[in-house]
Order: C-alpha cells, then structure tokens, then sequence
C-alpha cells in the first residue's frame, strides 16, 4: 500500500455524510413519535365512542336521561287558610304544585278541582304553625295533602293513612312506637296514587 493510500484511508469521514446521518436519524424518530401521537388519538376516539355507547352497544346514560317522560306538573291557585293555633290568630298562605303521572290524571285533576281544593284546605287547617315550620312537618304534610287529592279524585286510600297526619305526634308513647310499620306499609301503597309528589312554590306562615 503506498503512503497516499494509507492517508486516504486513515483521513476522517467529511463532515457532510455525518450532518446527513444526524438529520436522517431525527427525521425517523420524529416520524414514529407521530404514528404514536396519531395511534394514541385513535384509541382515545375509540374509548369516548364506546363510553358513549354505554360499552356494549347500549344508549349512553345521558341519551337514556333525555328519553324519560318530562315530569308533568299541574300549579294550583294559592291557598290561604287559618291554622290549628289555639293560642293566636295564626294562617299560612301556601302555593302547591302537583306532579302527575300523566297527561290524563292531569285533565281529570281539573274535573275534580273542587273536591280537591277542599280536602286540601281542610289538611293544612288541622295543622299548627309550629308543626308547619318544621322541615319534617312540611314533609309530612306534602305526603298528607298527596293523599288527600287522590281521594278526592276518588282513588281508594287507606284509612289508615290518617296516621301520617302531625296530630298522631301528640298521642302516647305507644301509638308512637306503632307508627313506623303503618309509614312503612303507606309508602308502599302510595306509589300507586297518580300524584306522585306535592311541591311547594309558596310557604309562608303568619
């Protein structure tokens, strides 16, 4: 081998071929770092899509919330009534809101307005304003006056229903301990009346 070949071959590479093997290297990570960053967005539409189809194919929860029936709700004129005091001249002005089961017990509800307006202002009447300010009281009172409308509608509703009423409270301690199994069976009987909740939009006692 002559001296110039040995020279030749003992000279660095030029620097231009190493810059070109560089850029090629980036290019090829930048490249992969891409197909990842697009395989991640694939699978992430992937997951939201099935979310959204509840997993198996079924209606996502909020498409199933949208598709329950709207509440139906039937507002009643004030009622202004004296209550039970017998110590003062107390009276509550209270503005009810029905919430029915359908359209149909909504029409009939007007048929039976008389009726229901009475029982209904015959309910808060037995009622004092101390047993009315309480959160309780207004509770049992809304599952009174539930009760109360239905029947006047001509819904058979226990009898025994009346001992939901505030004025079981002031009965003895046995009566007491002989409620809890009567509330029980009520509830379970009142789902079946076409009232399915009293609303109050007005509560103010004087």
């Amino acid at each position: 081998m002559s001296a110039a070949a040995a020279a030749a071959a003992e000279a660095p590479a030029p620097k231009g071929k190493g810059k070109k093997k560089l850029i090629i290297i980036v290019a090829g990570v930048v490249l992969l770092l891409a197909v990842a960053g697009a395989a991640a967005m694939v699978m992430m539409k992937k997951k939201a899509a099935a979310e959204e189809d509840g997993g198996d194919g079924a209606p996502a929860k909020a498409a199933q919330v949208e598709k329950k029936e709207k509440p139906i709700f039937v507002p009643l004129d004030p009622f202004t009534v004296n209550l039970a005091d017998h110590d003062a001249d107390r009276y509550a002005q209270v503005g009810i809101t029905l919430q029915v089961t359908d359209e149909k017990v909504a029409e009939l509800i007007k048929t039976y307005m008389p009726a229901i307006r009475n029982n209904i202002l015959l309910a808060l009447s037995d009622h004092t304003a101390a047993q009315l300010l309480a959160r309780d009281g207004k509770a049992r009172l809304a599952d009174q006056l539930r009760r109360e409308t239905a029947r006047a509608m001509g819904y058979a509703v226990p009898p025994d229903d009346a001992a939901s009423a505030p004025a079981d409270e002031s009965g003895s301690g046995d009566n007491a301990d002989a409620d809890p199994p009567k509330k029980k069976r009520k509830k379970g009987k009142a789902a079946e009346l076409p009232i399915t909740a009293i609303q109050f939009s007005n509560f103010i006692i004087q």
